[in-house]
């Protein structure tokens, strides 16, 4: 299993998401994040990862949610979900993520992963959450989500 994480950054109402331009996830809209390295913890991981895919370093790192993906047949990732509220730098284009605000009453839920519509709204509410979510060729076998009061 593969430990990895998402960080959504959020201002006045809006969200950003980045749309991935090359591997996993190519074409989708979603927040920066990946593969937790051996010997960071998994906010340092999330830190890493937007400094490389936006071009920014969030402060104050809110964690909110932990999903435990399988995506049959053979991928497994469990997945730390923050929420930034500050950052240092705009957030810019690199060559792995294009990235863009969002009002959040206008998340382009159809051009993103199919269980973001699930648990996106959670977050974007303030809510705390974990799920399970069973995916095969980009389609939900089985899914749960509930809120939790910590993490």
């Amino acid at each position: 299993m593969k430990h990895v994480t998402l960080v959504f950054l959020r201002r006045d109402g809006e969200v950003l998401l980045a749309m991935k331009k090359v591997r996993f996830g190519a074409g989708k809209w979603n927040g920066p994040g990946g593969k937790v390295e051996t010997g960071e913890t998994y906010k340092q991981a999330a830190v890493r990862e937007c400094q490389e895919e936006v071009g920014v370093t969030p402060r104050n790192l809110q964690k909110v949610g932990e999903l435990h993906f399988f995506d049959l047949p053979d991928v497994e990732h469990y997945c730390h979900i923050y929420t930034a509220t500050e950052w240092d730098s705009e957030p810019s284009e690199s060559e792995e993520m294009r990235p863009q605000w969002f009002a959040e009453s206008q998340i382009p839920y159809d051009a993103m992963w199919p269980d973001d519509k699930f648990w996106l709204p959670l977050l974007l509410a303030g809510k705390r959450f974990k799920g399970k979510v069973v995916v095969d060729n980009d389609r939900i076998r089985e899914s749960e989500f509930h809120e939790v009061t910590t993490l």
